[in-house]
């Protein structure tokens, strides 16, 4: 029953924050809450006529009916502030979530680190995105983002491809997929890692309930990593609750001609750690599987965009040598090689079954 008065707390509106905070403070559990007439109510400092009228509607039991049967529905869990499984790196926020539904697992103690960018972002912002997440993901580190469109995805999809476990954050119910084409990225999520939620089932999208998500993804973190961010961007929303909750914040540096690496750039030029591969993020938080020098050193080289493997014909070697983190147009690149259209198509196509290079939207290629 004290769950289920957790959750019938958490449904209703305004009851948030340091409101839920002080009425938890104020007669020490939900269920005295809930059990409370409204003078008594009206006591607690900052609680408003509205706020005590909509705790006594709640005790009809109806809406937190419909409530437990769609968790249920869902195969969802639903963890409170005053179990052992709650994270503990969230607990110790400014007014941690009272309540989080979690679809899929939720460790309540790992490393994490947020990564988190533009919905917009350019072909060496998704590069970057997914070098740097391979290496998280393959050092057992938690990916955690917001499944949006762009930095988000990519850094969900990056996870999961190395087998690594990643938390998606969502701003609408942990029932609800946003945006709609990641439904196959949500099931994913769910099947191998967690998504999980603060706002009660059924809950839309509401522009309001991000920057609320975003203080969740930093606060579950020992560190937030910025990619690609405009410089009116959400995702500065996080650095900031980043800074705020005493977490380390890291950027990956952007081209000073585009106008989604400002944000990013401003962030290093006010002293966030400059990130360009996993050993910066290694050597910021002084993790114990800190890399090598010489596993240092072979990531340089394997991300030394002049480097050509040497197992490859001449074709193919001439071909990978044009090609950079820029995307480059296929009519560029045959006029550039010098090579036949058709085979230069045959050879793009091998180099990229092979990862070496990929093919962007428009017939453009560019070196991994």
């Amino acid at each position: 029953m004290s769950r289920e008065n957790w959750i019938a707390l958490n449904l209703i509106a305004g009851i948030e924050g340091r409101v839920f905070t002080s009425l938890i403070s104020h007669f020490g559990s939900p269920s005295n809450v809930l059990a409370a007439s409204k003078d008594e109510l009206l006591k607690v400092n900052g609680i408003s006529r509205k706020e005590a009228d909509a705790v006594i509607s709640m005790k009809g039991g109806e809406r937190l009916a419909a409530e437990l049967e769609a968790i249920h529905k869902n195969s969802i869990k639903v963890i409170t502030l005053e179990d052992e499984d709650y994270p503990s790196l969230l607990k110790e926020i400014d007014t941690p979530p009272p309540v989080l539904y979690v679809k899929g697992s939720l460790p309540s103690e790992f490393l994490g680190i947020a990564v988190v960018g533009t919905r917009k972002p350019s072909s060496y912002g998704l590069l970057m995105a997914e070098r740097l997440v391979s290496e998280i993901a393959g050092a057992g580190i938690v990916t955690v983002s917001g499944m949006a469109r762009g930095i988000d995805t990519a850094a969900h999809k990056s996870a999961l491809s190395k087998g690594g476990f990643t938390v998606a954050v969502l701003g609408c119910g942990v029932d609800r997929v946003y945006p709609p084409e990641n439904k196959k990225l949500y099931d994913e999520i769910g099947d191998k890692g967690g998504v999980i939620s603060e706002f009660p089932m059924g809950t839309f999208p509401h522009k309001a309930n991000f920057p609320r998500r975003n203080r969740i993804i930093s606060g579950m973190s020992k560190a937030a990593l910025i990619i690609e961010a405009g410089e009116k961007s959400g995702t500065l929303i996080t650095a900031r609750f980043a800074l705020e909750q005493g977490r380390d914040v890291l950027a990956v540096p952007g081209r000073v001609t585009s106008s989604e690496s400002r944000g990013t750039n401003d962030l290093i030029r006010k002293g966030a750690r400059l990130v360009e591969t996993f050993s910066d993020i290694c050597e910021e938080l002084d993790l114990k599987f800190k890399t090598n020098n010489k596993s240092s050193k072979t990531n340089a080289e394997k991300y030394n965009l002049t480097t050509v493997p040497q197992n490859l014909s001449d074709e193919e070697k001439r071909l990978l040598g044009i090609l950079s983190d820029e995307p480059l147009h296929i009519d560029n690149i045959v006029r550039n090689s010098g090579l036949p259209a058709g085979k230069a198509s045959s050879i793009l196509m091998k180099l990229e079954i092979e990862g070496l290079i990929r093919q962007t939207a428009g017939k453009l290629f560019l070196r991994l």
